[in-house]
């Protein structure tokens, strides 16, 4: 008889985490007597709490394409950002630490304002709300990015390099072909982790008026005045995107092993 794995992942453990925290929310609403609760807002039971919640949930839209694709561009940037601090050329590691201190150091939240505000200012470009967060976050993810590449690297064992070398392989191709498929495996719990964190910094997007879940939380917390109700929900919402995603670079990290 075999027993489960330790680190065997399942979805019905995290969606036991849900259904516990809809319990918990649901018996401090029941026990508060300061507060009147007003869940018709967002109660999938009425005409305008149903448009309330498919107003929420559609932000998920911006969310996940804000979240996507500047992962995208940090994991290629990260990658071209490594491999000169790989190099054995010295000024090619001074720019590489030079990138990662400086752009690991801002805030990610000034770097949107940054672009989105100061950059028409300085250099005459002008993003979109939505073009403004997926490059600050991009700039600001491609170094942390960078050093996770770096130290998947450099845990390929050196004998590798050495093979690849004696293989007259140029420096691209043993990358491409011999270290990189090896260094993945190490980089894919970090990577991973690194999404997830992507996944809810996305919510900063709002500051510049990107209709993502936090903004439209916001919007419609005006227009209904309850806050603690659509807050609530917005709380499950981020909560499910990064249960899934979770689950999802679990089972990848597994599948890659």
């Amino acid at each position: 008889m075999s027993t489960p794995k330790k680190n065997d992942v399942s979805m019905p453990s995290s969606l036991a985490r849900l259904i516990l925290l809809a319990g918990s929310v649901s018996f401090i609403s029941g026990c508060s007597s300061d507060y009147q609760w007003g869940w018709y807002v967002v109660s999938p039971l009425t005409e305008s709490g149903l448009i309330n919640l498919k107003f929420l949930a559609m932000g998920a839209v911006h969310t996940l394409g804000i979240s996507l694709l500047a992962f995208s561009i940090a994991m290629v940037a990260g990658l071209l950002i490594a491999l000169p601090g790989l190099s054995s050329y010295k000024p090619l590691r001074i720019f590489n630490r030079t990138y990662v201190e400086v752009f690991r150091s801002i805030p990610v939240l000034v770097m949107i304002l940054w672009i989105y505000y100061g950059l028409p200012l300085v250099a005459g470009i002008e993003f979109s709300a939505f073009a403004a967060a997926v490059v600050a976050l991009a700039i600001c993810e491609s170094a942390f990015h960078a050093e996770i590449f770096r130290g998947g690297v450099n845990a390929v064992h050196r004998g590798q390099f050495e093979a690849a070398e004696a293989l007259g392989l140029s420096y691209f191709d043993r990358m491409r072909f011999v270290i990189l498929p090896q260094a993945i495996r190490q980089m894919m719990p970090p990577l991973a982790n690194q999404f997830v964190y992507m996944l809810k910094m996305s919510s900063l997007a709002s500051v510049v008026g990107v209709q993502e879940l936090t903004r439209r939380a916001n919007e419609l917390q005006i227009s209904e005045y309850r806050a603690m109700e659509i807050y609530s929900v917005l709380v499950l919402e981020y909560l499910v995107l990064v249960l899934v995603f979770s689950w999802l670079a679990r089972r990848l990290e597994k599948t890659a092993r």
